[in-house]
Protein backbone atom coordinates (compact mmCIF):
# COMPACT_ATOMS: atom_id res chain seq x y z
CA UNK A 1 0.00 0.00 0.00
CA UNK A 2 1.63 3.20 -1.05
CA UNK A 3 0.54 6.62 1.13
CA UNK A 4 -1.13 8.88 -0.95
CA UNK A 5 -2.57 12.56 -0.12
CA UNK A 6 -5.71 11.11 1.48
CA UNK A 7 -3.51 9.49 3.81
CA UNK A 8 -1.49 12.53 5.30
CA UNK A 9 -5.58 14.53 5.07
CA UNK A 10 -6.30 12.09 7.51
CA UNK A 11 -3.82 11.33 9.73
CA UNK A 12 -3.74 15.33 9.99
CA UNK A 13 -6.98 15.66 10.67
CA UNK A 14 -7.77 12.82 12.83
CA UNK A 15 -5.16 13.72 15.05
CA UNK A 16 -6.77 17.63 15.23
CA UNK A 17 -9.48 15.64 16.69
CA UNK A 18 -7.32 13.56 19.04
CA UNK A 19 -5.47 17.10 20.09
CA UNK A 20 -8.99 18.80 20.22
CA UNK A 21 -10.25 16.00 22.92
CA UNK A 22 -7.22 16.23 25.41
CA UNK A 23 -7.16 19.91 25.07
CA UNK A 24 -10.50 20.79 25.84
CA UNK A 25 -12.60 18.00 26.88
CA UNK A 26 -9.94 15.80 28.90
CA UNK A 27 -12.05 14.14 31.95
CA UNK A 28 -15.33 15.14 30.51
CA UNK A 29 -17.99 12.65 28.58
CA UNK A 30 -16.89 13.90 25.08
CA UNK A 31 -13.50 13.04 25.44
CA UNK A 32 -13.23 9.62 24.01
CA UNK A 33 -15.81 11.24 21.68
CA UNK A 34 -13.27 13.23 20.12
CA UNK A 35 -10.69 10.50 20.40
CA UNK A 36 -12.57 8.33 19.01
CA UNK A 37 -13.57 10.21 15.91
CA UNK A 38 -9.91 11.31 15.54
CA UNK A 39 -9.38 7.65 15.11
CA UNK A 40 -11.69 6.58 12.77
CA UNK A 41 -10.86 9.58 10.78
CA UNK A 42 -7.12 9.07 10.94
CA UNK A 43 -7.87 5.20 9.63
CA UNK A 44 -10.70 5.43 7.59
CA UNK A 45 -8.53 6.45 4.45
CA UNK A 46 -6.38 2.89 5.13
CA UNK A 47 -9.35 1.12 5.23
CA UNK A 48 -11.22 2.35 1.95
CA UNK A 49 -7.58 1.44 0.17
CA UNK A 50 -7.68 -1.70 1.17
CA UNK A 51 -11.40 -2.20 0.38
CA UNK A 52 -10.65 -0.48 -2.90
CA UNK A 53 -7.53 -2.89 -3.61
CA UNK A 54 -9.62 -6.48 -2.68
CA UNK A 55 -12.14 -5.08 -5.26
CA UNK A 56 -9.64 -4.29 -8.09
CA UNK A 57 -7.90 -7.57 -7.39
CA UNK A 58 -11.20 -9.36 -7.41
CA UNK A 59 -12.12 -7.87 -10.84
CA UNK A 60 -9.09 -8.75 -12.45
CA UNK A 61 -9.26 -12.18 -11.15
CA UNK A 62 -12.96 -11.98 -12.89
CA UNK A 63 -11.50 -10.20 -16.43
CA UNK A 64 -8.64 -12.51 -16.85
CA UNK A 65 -11.38 -15.69 -17.25
CA UNK A 66 -12.97 -13.21 -19.84
CA UNK A 67 -9.48 -12.93 -21.06
CA UNK A 68 -9.18 -16.50 -20.87
CA UNK A 69 -11.70 -17.70 -22.99
CA UNK A 70 -11.47 -15.27 -25.56
CA UNK A 71 -7.68 -16.08 -26.37
CA UNK A 72 -9.07 -19.98 -26.24
CA UNK A 73 -11.20 -18.74 -29.13
CA UNK A 74 -9.38 -16.96 -31.25
CA UNK A 75 -6.23 -19.68 -31.05
CA UNK A 76 -8.82 -22.35 -31.87
CA UNK A 77 -9.44 -20.08 -35.47
CA UNK A 78 -5.58 -21.01 -35.56
CA UNK A 79 -4.21 -17.60 -35.05
CA UNK A 80 -0.91 -17.80 -32.87
CA UNK A 81 -1.54 -17.18 -29.60
CA UNK A 82 1.38 -13.94 -29.66
CA UNK A 83 -1.08 -12.81 -32.75
CA UNK A 84 -4.02 -13.21 -30.98
CA UNK A 85 -3.16 -11.57 -27.90
CA UNK A 86 -2.08 -8.21 -29.87
CA UNK A 87 -5.32 -8.57 -31.35
CA UNK A 88 -7.34 -8.79 -27.76
CA UNK A 89 -5.76 -5.56 -25.79
CA UNK A 90 -8.61 -2.88 -27.31
CA UNK A 91 -10.98 -4.79 -25.73
CA UNK A 92 -12.80 -3.92 -22.48
CA UNK A 93 -11.05 -6.09 -19.51
CA UNK A 94 -11.61 -3.33 -16.77
CA UNK A 95 -9.04 -2.92 -14.35
CA UNK A 96 -7.40 -5.64 -16.32
CA UNK A 97 -7.06 -3.72 -19.90
CA UNK A 98 -3.53 -2.06 -18.94
CA UNK A 99 -2.10 -5.18 -18.12
CA UNK A 100 -3.51 -7.00 -21.40
CA UNK A 101 -2.15 -3.73 -23.37
CA UNK A 102 1.25 -4.38 -21.73
CA UNK A 103 1.71 -7.62 -22.51
CA UNK A 104 0.71 -6.96 -26.24
CA UNK A 105 2.80 -4.19 -26.44
CA UNK A 106 6.01 -6.08 -25.27
CA UNK A 107 5.27 -9.02 -27.65
CA UNK A 108 5.24 -6.54 -30.67
CA UNK A 109 8.56 -4.68 -29.70
CA UNK A 110 9.68 -8.74 -29.68
CA UNK A 111 10.26 -9.44 -26.36
CA UNK A 112 9.41 -13.22 -25.95
CA UNK A 113 6.18 -14.47 -25.05
CA UNK A 114 7.26 -16.56 -22.04
CA UNK A 115 9.11 -13.13 -20.33
CA UNK A 116 5.98 -11.13 -21.38
CA UNK A 117 3.58 -13.56 -19.55
CA UNK A 118 6.28 -13.38 -16.38
CA UNK A 119 5.72 -9.92 -16.21
CA UNK A 120 2.20 -10.03 -16.79
CA UNK A 121 2.15 -12.45 -13.82
CA UNK A 122 3.88 -10.11 -11.47
CA UNK A 123 2.09 -6.94 -12.38
CA UNK A 124 -1.80 -8.74 -11.44
CA UNK A 125 -0.30 -9.84 -8.37
CA UNK A 126 -3.05 -12.75 -8.07
CA UNK A 127 -2.25 -16.24 -6.76
CA UNK A 128 -5.05 -17.71 -9.56
CA UNK A 129 -3.91 -15.93 -12.44
CA UNK A 130 0.05 -16.61 -11.52
CA UNK A 131 -1.15 -20.10 -11.72
CA UNK A 132 -2.87 -20.02 -15.00
CA UNK A 133 -0.01 -17.38 -16.54
CA UNK A 134 2.73 -20.03 -15.67
CA UNK A 135 1.01 -23.22 -17.21
CA UNK A 136 0.38 -20.92 -20.47
CA UNK A 137 4.19 -19.93 -20.23
CA UNK A 138 4.89 -23.53 -20.25
CA UNK A 139 2.71 -24.59 -22.72
CA UNK A 140 4.11 -22.39 -25.50
CA UNK A 141 7.80 -23.47 -24.12
CA UNK A 142 7.29 -27.18 -24.46
CA UNK A 143 4.65 -26.46 -27.97
CA UNK A 144 2.09 -29.23 -28.36
CA UNK A 145 -1.42 -28.17 -29.04
CA UNK A 146 -1.50 -24.68 -27.15
CA UNK A 147 -5.39 -24.50 -28.06
CA UNK A 148 -6.69 -27.49 -26.04
CA UNK A 149 -3.83 -26.03 -22.83
CA UNK A 150 -5.12 -22.73 -23.10
CA UNK A 151 -9.01 -24.43 -22.93
CA UNK A 152 -7.89 -26.79 -19.69
CA UNK A 153 -6.76 -23.71 -18.18
CA UNK A 154 -9.76 -21.77 -18.92
CA UNK A 155 -11.69 -24.13 -17.26
CA UNK A 156 -9.51 -24.33 -14.26
CA UNK A 157 -10.05 -20.59 -13.84
CA UNK A 158 -13.31 -21.11 -14.36
CA UNK A 159 -14.05 -23.77 -11.74
CA UNK A 160 -11.84 -21.85 -9.27
CA UNK A 161 -14.10 -18.54 -9.68
CA UNK A 162 -17.45 -21.07 -9.02
CA UNK A 163 -16.10 -22.53 -6.15
CA UNK A 164 -15.25 -19.24 -4.88
CA UNK A 165 -19.06 -18.03 -5.76
CA UNK A 166 -20.33 -21.09 -3.97
CA UNK A 167 -18.56 -20.84 -0.85
CA UNK A 168 -19.49 -17.11 -0.92
CA UNK A 169 -22.88 -17.90 -1.04
CA UNK A 170 -23.03 -20.88 1.83
CA UNK A 171 -20.99 -18.68 4.09
CA UNK A 172 -23.02 -15.56 3.41
CA UNK A 173 -25.89 -16.79 6.25
CA UNK A 174 -22.74 -17.41 9.02
CA UNK A 175 -22.06 -13.76 7.95
CA UNK A 176 -25.20 -12.33 8.77
CA UNK A 177 -24.70 -14.68 11.95
CA UNK A 178 -21.76 -13.18 12.95
CA UNK A 179 -23.41 -9.24 12.55
CA UNK A 180 -26.73 -10.75 15.03
CA UNK A 181 -24.52 -12.05 17.77
CA UNK A 182 -22.39 -8.67 17.84
CA UNK A 183 -25.31 -6.65 17.92
CA UNK A 184 -26.95 -8.59 20.67
CA UNK A 185 -23.64 -8.78 22.36
CA UNK A 186 -23.61 -4.72 21.59
CA UNK A 187 -27.47 -4.86 23.77
CA UNK A 188 -26.14 -7.17 26.70
CA UNK A 189 -23.05 -4.91 27.17
CA UNK A 190 -26.02 -1.16 26.90
CA UNK A 191 -27.98 -2.92 29.22
CA UNK A 192 -25.21 -4.21 32.07
CA UNK A 193 -23.71 -1.00 31.88
CA UNK A 194 -27.08 1.30 32.57
CA UNK A 195 -29.33 -1.02 34.02
CA UNK A 196 -27.86 -4.09 36.20
CA UNK A 197 -24.74 -2.86 37.16
CA UNK A 198 -26.32 0.65 38.99
CA UNK A 199 -28.92 -1.84 40.18
CA UNK A 200 -26.43 -3.95 41.92
CA UNK A 201 -24.12 -1.35 42.90
CA UNK A 202 -27.09 0.64 45.05
CA UNK A 203 -28.09 -2.82 46.51
CA UNK A 204 -24.25 -3.85 47.23
CA UNK A 205 -24.42 0.07 48.93
CA UNK A 206 -27.42 -0.92 51.36
CA UNK A 207 -25.74 -3.69 52.33
CA UNK A 208 -22.00 -1.83 52.81
CA UNK A 209 -20.60 -4.15 50.28
CA UNK A 210 -20.72 -1.33 47.39
CA UNK A 211 -18.01 -1.64 44.37
CA UNK A 212 -15.58 -0.36 46.51
CA UNK A 213 -15.43 -4.34 47.34
CA UNK A 214 -14.29 -5.16 43.89
CA UNK A 215 -11.28 -2.40 43.80
CA UNK A 216 -10.24 -4.05 47.01
CA UNK A 217 -11.58 -1.43 49.64
CA UNK A 218 -12.06 2.21 50.53
CA UNK A 219 -10.85 4.27 47.60
CA UNK A 220 -10.95 1.07 45.45
CA UNK A 221 -14.52 2.68 43.85
CA UNK A 222 -14.80 2.42 40.41
CA UNK A 223 -16.37 5.19 38.47
CA UNK A 224 -18.77 5.06 35.96
CA UNK A 225 -16.05 6.80 33.63
CA UNK A 226 -13.69 3.54 34.09
CA UNK A 227 -16.50 0.76 33.52
CA UNK A 228 -17.80 2.73 30.46
CA UNK A 229 -13.95 2.93 29.12
CA UNK A 230 -13.83 -0.89 30.03
CA UNK A 231 -16.85 -1.72 28.13
CA UNK A 232 -16.14 0.19 25.04
CA UNK A 233 -12.74 -1.43 25.05
CA UNK A 234 -14.38 -5.01 24.73
CA UNK A 235 -16.64 -3.96 22.14
CA UNK A 236 -13.87 -2.42 19.70
CA UNK A 237 -12.14 -5.84 20.71
CA UNK A 238 -15.19 -7.98 19.82
CA UNK A 239 -15.76 -6.16 16.53
CA UNK A 240 -12.51 -5.83 15.48
CA UNK A 241 -12.35 -9.99 16.07
CA UNK A 242 -15.70 -10.74 14.30
CA UNK A 243 -14.53 -8.69 11.32
CA UNK A 244 -12.03 -10.46 10.86
CA UNK A 245 -13.28 -13.81 11.39
CA UNK A 246 -16.11 -12.86 9.29
CA UNK A 247 -14.07 -11.83 6.61
CA UNK A 248 -12.10 -14.81 6.99
CA UNK A 249 -14.92 -16.98 6.43
CA UNK A 250 -16.74 -15.64 3.34
CA UNK A 251 -13.86 -14.60 1.28
CA UNK A 252 -11.01 -16.33 2.42
CA UNK A 253 -8.15 -13.77 3.40
CA UNK A 254 -8.24 -12.03 6.65
CA UNK A 255 -7.58 -8.88 4.82
CA UNK A 256 -11.03 -9.38 2.99
CA UNK A 257 -12.52 -9.19 7.11
CA UNK A 258 -10.78 -5.63 7.28
CA UNK A 259 -13.87 -3.64 6.12
CA UNK A 260 -15.97 -5.94 8.65
CA UNK A 261 -13.76 -4.96 11.26
CA UNK A 262 -14.33 -1.04 10.46
CA UNK A 263 -17.80 -1.22 10.44
CA UNK A 264 -18.85 -3.65 13.36
CA UNK A 265 -15.77 -1.06 15.80
CA UNK A 266 -17.50 2.11 14.29
CA UNK A 267 -21.03 0.65 15.22
CA UNK A 268 -19.76 -0.69 19.20
CA UNK A 269 -18.32 3.40 19.31
CA UNK A 270 -21.10 5.48 17.54
CA UNK A 271 -23.53 3.40 19.76
CA UNK A 272 -21.59 3.32 23.00
CA UNK A 273 -20.53 6.86 23.05
CA UNK A 274 -23.56 8.47 22.47
CA UNK A 275 -25.17 5.88 24.64
CA UNK A 276 -22.85 7.37 27.45
CA UNK A 277 -23.62 11.20 26.18
CA UNK A 278 -27.43 10.53 26.86
CA UNK A 279 -27.78 7.73 29.91
CA UNK A 280 -24.39 9.41 31.73
CA UNK A 281 -26.15 12.82 31.11
CA UNK A 282 -29.75 12.07 32.09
Amino acid sequence: MELGKSHFIGMILGLISIIVGFALFNGTQFFFLFVGIGFIVGLSPFVFTIMHENRVANEKEEMFLEFSRNLVESVKTGTPISKSIINLKNKAYGELSPHVKKLANQITMGIPLNNALQVFSKDINNKTVSRAITLIGQAERAGGEIGEILEAVAEAVTLSDKLKKERKSAISTLVVQGYIIFFVFLVIILVMQFQILPMVSGVSSMGDLGIAGIGGGSGGEISQEEMSNAFLYLLLIQGFFTGLTVGKLSEGTVKAGVKHSFALMLIAFVISAGANIIMGGA
